[in-house]
Formats: C-alpha cells, sequence, structure tokens
C-alpha cells in the first residue's frame, strides 16, 4: 500500500525547483551519455545495474544501485537494455507498478518481432506505464550536444501523463519531443533509424537505371559504330564525352519526373471530379520523393557544368583545333563567320547558364533552413512557377543543341537517334500537358475542384441524409 501511494505521489507534477530522480537501468554507452545529459539538465540521476560497484565512465555525480533499488528511489525509469535482456525485469514487477517505464532500445532489422519492443515490455510488466522516447538519438549526439545532430523525440504511449512527463525530460535536454499517439505506434518509431535514405531509394535506383541505359546507348553509338563502319578508336570517349553527354540528359529528364507527377494527379482530379479519393499509391509515393529527384537532377546537372568547363583544355578538342588552323593555313582560306550559328550557340549557352541558375536557386530553396523561411506562397512560386521556367529554360537549352539534326539522316546510326533527341520525349510532354491544363475550359474546375467543389458529391449527399435522418 505504501509503494503504490508513493509512486502516485512521485507521478504528480512536480512543482518544486528541484526536478525528480530519474533511475537508468544500464550502464552502457546510451545509458552513460543519456544519464550525463540529465545531470548537466539538472536531474538527478541513479543508475540500476547487475553490479552496483562503481565505474570511471559512470558520471561522478550519478547513484550506481542494484535495480531493484535504484527503481525505489524513481518515479521515471529508462530502460536502456535491449529485447533479450528484459526477462529480469519479471521479477521486479511489484516494485515497478505504476512507474513509467521509458524504452530506449532499437533492433537490428525492420520488424524482426511481431511485437515493438516497448509493446513487449508493457506485457512482462503490465503495471507499468510504458512510453518509447529516445530511440532516434544517438550516445554521440547526446555526447556532443545535439548541436550537430537531429534533435526531435519521437514519443508515445498510451497513459497521457507519463507521457507528457517524459516529454517534459526531452525538453529540459534541449531536444524537440513530438508526439506519435499511442504505444500501437512504437514499431512505426522503432523502424524509422533502421532505414537507410528511405525517400532517396527511388531516385537512385532510377537514376542508376537510366545512366545504365544512357551509357551502353552512347556506347553502341558513339564508339563501336565508328570502330565498325570508319575504322576510327573513340574509346577515350568514355573518359569525358560520353559521361559529358549522360549527366544533362538524366538532369533533364530527372526534373520533368518532378512535374510529371503534379500533372497527372491534375488529371485524375478532373476526372473524377473531387479531391476526396486517394490517389494511387505509386503516384502518392512519387509525389512524395520530388524533391529528391530534383536534388538528383541538380547533382547531374552539376557534373555537366564541370565537364563542358574543362572541355578546351582536351587534348582531342586542342588537336582538332589546331587541325582545322592548319588546314586554312595550307589552303590560304578563311572561313567566314557564320552569324546563324553563332546564334545558336550563344543562344544555346545563355539558356544554358539561365537554367542552371534557375536549378540551383530551387536547390536551395528545398533546404529546410531556407523553406522554414518562407510563407507557402513563397515556397509554391517558387518551386512551381520558378520550376516550370527552368523546364522551360533546360528543354530549350537542348533544343537549340542540335534541334537542326532531327531531320539529318547522318544522325541515326543504326537507326538510332542521338541520345537527347531521347532525353526530349518526358519534358515536351509534360510541358505541352500543363500548357493544355492552363485553359481556362479546364484550370477553372481544376480550381474549383482543388477547394473542395465536387462533380457528383455522392458522399457529401450521403452525408448530410444520416445527419438529417439522424436529427429526425
Amino acid at each position: 500500500m505504501n509503494k503504490n501511494s508513493s509512486n502516485k505521489m512521485a507521478l504528480a507534477p512536480n512543482t518544486s525547483n528541484k526536478r525528480e530522480t530519474v533511475c537508468i537501468f544500464g550502464t552502457g554507452d546510451f545509458g552513460r551519455a543519456l544519464g550525463h545529459k540529465m545531470i548537466q539538465s539538472g536531474y538527478p540521476v541513479v543508475f540500476g545495474s547487475r553490479s552496483a560497484q562503481t565505474s570511471s565512465l559512470i558520471p561522478k555525480d550519478a547513484e550506481v544501485l542494484s535495480h531493484a533499488e535504484a527503481a525505489q528511489k524513481a518515479a521515471i525509469i529508462i530502460i536502456a537494455i535491449q529485447r533479450q535482456h528484459y526477462n529480469f525485469l519479471t521479477p521486479l514487477a511489484e516494485i515497478l507498478h505504476g512507474k513509467v517505464l521509458v524504452d530506449v532500445s532499437n533492433n537490428l532489422k525492420i520488424n524482426q518481432y511481431p511485437e515493438s519492443n516497448a509493446e513487449y515490455l508493457a506485457q512482462l510488466v503490465p503495471s507499468a506505464k510504458v512510453v518509447k522516447a529516445f530511440n532516434t538519438v544517438s550516445a554521440w549526439a547526446l555526447q556532443s550536444g545535439t548541436l550537430d545532430a537531429s534533435r526531435q523525440v519521437f514519443v508515445c504511449g498510451d497513459d497521457m501523463e507519463a507521457k507528457q512527463m517524459v516529454m517534459d525530460i526531452v525538453r529540459a535536454l534541449g531536444l524537440t519531443p513530438l508526439d506519435k499517439g499511442s504505444l500501437l505506434a512504437a514499431q512505426e518509431i522503432e523502424n524509422y533509424p533502421l532505414q537507410l535514405f528511405p525517400m532517396w531509394k527511388f531516385p537512385i535506383l532510377l537514376s542508376l537505371g537510366l545512366t545504365t541505359f544512357f551509357f551502353f546507348y552512347c556506347l553502341i553509338r558513339d564508339i563501336i559504330y565508328p570502330y565498325v563502319y570508319e575504322n576510327k578508336d573513340f574509346s577515350f570517349f568514355l573518359a569525358i564525352s560520353i559521361p559529358n553527354r549522360i549527366c544533362p540528359i538524366l538532369a533533364l529528364i530527372l526534373l520533368a519526373l518532378v512535374y510529371l507527377p503534379g500533372v497527372l494527379a491534375a488529371i485524375i482530379q478532373l476526372y473524377r471530379g473531387t479531391k476526396y479519393r486517394r490517389f494511387p499509391d505509386w503516384l502518392d509515393k512519387w509525389m512524395l520523393c520530388r524533391k529528391q529527384l530534383g536534388l538528383v537532377a541538380l547533382a547531374f546537372a552539376s557534373l555537366h557544368v564541370l565537364y563542358t568547363l574543362v572541355i578546351p583544355i582536351r587534348s582531342f578538342v586542342r588537336w582538332r583545333i589546331s587541325g582545322r588552323i592548319v588546314s586554312q593555313v595550307l589552303n590560304n582560306k578563311t572561313e567566314p563567320l557564320n552569324t546563324t550559328n553563332a546564334w545558336l550557340s550563344d543562344s544555346y549557352l545563355a539558356l544554358g547558364i539561365l537554367g542552371f541558375f534557375l536549378f540551383v536557386l530551387l536547390g536551395i530553396t528545398s533546404m529546410p533552413s531556407v523553406s522554414n523561411n518562407v510563407n507557402w506562397r513563397e515556397f509554391r512560386f517558387v518551386q512551381s512557377k520558378l520550376g516550370y521556367l527552368t523546364l522551360i529554360l533546360c528543354t530549350a537549352h537542348t533544343l537549340v543543341y542540335g534541334g537542326n539534326q532531327f531531320l539529318s539522316p547522318s544522325s541515326y546510326r543504326w537507326y538510332l537517334p542521338n541520345a537527347y533527341m531521347l532525353s526530349l520525349m518526358v519534358p515536351c510532354i509534360v510541358l505541352v500537358v500543363k500548357f493544355v491544363l492552363i485553359f481556362p475550359c479546364l484550370d477553372k474546375p481544376l480550381t474549383q475542384i482543388r477547394q473542395g467543389w465536387e462533380r457528383k458529391p455522392q458522399y457529401s449527399e450521403q452525408s448530410n441524409y444520416i445527419i438529417n435522418k439522424s436529427a429526425v
């Protein structure tokens, strides 16, 4: 009876300036780092360990006791041990009655167990109040003052009061708690640290696939074909020429793929006549990784700029220029300036420079430190309006580069067009469909749909009928 009453008193809000004692089960790296951080924040800390002997690694202001003795001194107990060692808590069930147990563990694999570690802990000690927290913070982050790491801590639990107490500790440590709801969210929180760039998987795999395809495509057209039919060895193109073809192609295609799902979503909404139905899963996932697609596209565009800057110092280019000069000297003939080609060359370069400038601007505004300082309208203007302008400029840059070769038979080696011609397919489709969608006959109903209007409000009529019937 006394134990239960003392636990209830410990769970009451602490109105004094002195912070409540926190118990930590486990003296490993994370437990010691968390204890040290708590002591710095003004919390009395007691460690529960199999060995009650004080080690030089334990913070000097902390007390080390047995598990049973340490548990009796605190209302909040942080379980900083692995799941496979939880069984020792079962004999302590009476002492842990009404205590707040904070599970900080992670697994080695995603969904390694049928239930989360926190739910398993709640099953072992059903009389305790289990909260999941701190598993997304590393010992290194705690030791370095969390200045160079994420400050966000996911918290979940079934008891609101216990969860609030844990969130207060999180704030006191200089971290930001994020309430994820009940303990059912624990498995999602435990899987989060195990995910390796989840939003980057599709963009990276797509980029690798396109890179592989265009590499072999250019290899066939630009190296194998001249070797077979003209007996010329252009194998050195593998170093700079072919990468400088692949990079702009992928940059343009990936940039177009950033805006293609928005166009598809608009078509689907116009077809359905409502915005209250979910998009297909593949389109949802595609739209969620648009930022990553854009950043990968920017990386390829940057590589294209670097490869282009080294063109004048290439041995092959210097050899070709010197050969042309020698030919003019021997023939005593100077080639006149072709103003048409000069216009095309300067226009091609100008469009590329402007397109890359806006490309970089899009990348900068996608950074959290920048996007958090602009409102939604400003962010949408940059990412949508300037984004489409970037796509237009980059597409025009490619068209001016080789638009006159579309009808040239020499451009089709083994009936294969130049690779840049293939790169124009997706951006041209996106721009044409987007141009059609801005017509008033389509833009007006699309705007109304996105504001909540429905062409066939079946769900609204049904809900109104149920409401009116219940009122009667």
